[in-house]
């Protein structure tokens, strides 16, 4: 969908207090759209859209209990070569 906005423009907000029991999360990156649409669709007591900006931004409302950041750790290099013999022992080809 051409939107007119820019990759910059294209941006995706997460808002949430600490006294509120929801998250708000404004976002135009794809792949989250398609898995927040699906979750809603799959539980709407807990996840539903909120909004549709006509520019390729959508807008939900999660029950903030089903919220989480999750931050990992960079593999080192032993790991990640560990990792890549495995793939290639197995025929997997590497991320483009």
């Amino acid at each position: 969908m051409k939107t007119g906005l820019t990759k910059r423009q294209k941006t995706t907000c997460i808002y949430f207090d600490e006294a509120s029991k929801t998250v708000e999360i404004q976002t135009h990156n794809t792949a989250l759209k398609k898995r927040l649409t699906q979750y809603a669709a799959a539980y709407p007591d807990l996840c539903k859209q909120t909004d549709d900006d006509e520019q390729g931004g959508l807008t939900f409302e999660i029950d903030r209990r089903r919220f989480a950041v999750r931050l990992t750790a960079p593999y080192s290099d032993e790991r990640r070569h560990a990792a890549s013999e495995l793939a290639k022992k197995n025929g997997l080809k590497g991320r483009v």
